[in-house]
């Protein structure tokens, strides 16, 4: 039986469209594609608005448990700006995805701030199964045991309140958990500034409003040059598409160097204007 061009192209479509679905039905609630089940993209909508409304939160002092055992607080991360994640350690797919990628847009943001910009730290949301011991397996198994990242782990009461805060909701399912998946920037006093979702997201989504937080806003304390410098980068460190990353746009402060210079040069040539018809008038 001899097919013609347009039957071939009809049956590769078919094909292409029944793959595309079983992709979204695996996929569900994780990675931010809208689901199929109705109950599920119901779901994700409700948790998408209720985690937009947490913006602006200030977070609570919740007592944590970094990798080491030891005892900290949320007022501890406070003083600089904050990524934090939520993942679950038994996550075999969407959680290590995530946390890579999240580690290679923290390094575009680091080498565009500095490295000691802002804090980065995971927290493992399925309190009775993520220890520190199985945060620090997670670490090294998505490669983000020496990057400075704190690894933290709470109780079953802490995390509830705390997702709260944070509009991160989970729900238990047959495979672990559906969850929004989003990564949180808090700003140096602990309140909510911005959220970043799926596992795979552009690179400005998250160094914009970290940028905006390191260098857009005054720190205490800090002096008039230190502003003016700070400010400075502000403007001149912009994103290359073409390279996926940030970089320091000379061209940016030689053009407003270039104005500067041609205003004040104009000043100069009206005041010598100005003195010179004065000399005049008296002679």
């Amino acid at each position: 039986m001899r097919y013609s061009s347009r039957s071939f192209a009809l049956l590769l479509g078919f094909f292409c469209v029944v793959f595309f679905h079983l992709a979204n039905a695996e996929s569900g609630l994780e990675n931010g594609n809208q689901p199929l089940d109705p109950v599920k993209e119901f779901r994700y909508k409700e948790v998408l608005l209720k985690s937009q409304a947490a913006i602006g939160n200030v977070l609570s002092n919740h007592s944590l448990t970094d990798h080491n055992g030891h005892a900290l607080s949320m007022d501890d991360l406070r003083g600089k700006p904050l990524v934090l994640s939520l993942i679950y350690t038994s996550c075999y797919q969407i959680c290590p995805m995530t946390t890579r990628h999240l580690a290679k847009v923290v390094d575009k943001a680091r080498a565009a701030l500095g490295e000691d910009s802002f804090n980065v730290a995971v927290l493992g949301f399925d309190a009775y199964n993520d220890s520190p011991q199985a945060m620090i397996h997670f670490a090294r198994k998505q490669g983000i045991d020496n990057r400075g990242w704190r690894l933290l782990s709470a109780s079953p009461d802490t995390i509830n309140a705390l997702s709260k805060e944070l509009g991160f909701k989970f729900f238990s399912s047959p495979n672990g958990f559906d969850h929004i998946t989003q990564a949180t920037v808090i700003d140096a006093e602990g309140r909510v500034y911005r959220q970043v979702y799926g596992e795979v997201f552009d690179t400005p989504l998250l160094v914009e409003p970290l940028k905006e937080l390191v260098l857009g806003q005054p720190r205490p304390n800090q002096t008039l040059l230190s502003e003016l410098i700070n400010k400075v980068r502000f403007f001149c460190t912009t994103y290359d598409p073409a390279r996926d990353a940030y970089h320091f746009d000379y061209s940016l402060f030689i053009g407003m160097s270039i104005g500067a210079s041609i205003i004040l040069t104009g000043i100069i040539l009206l005041v010598r204007e100005f003195r010179h018809g004065r000399r005049s008038a008296r002679t």
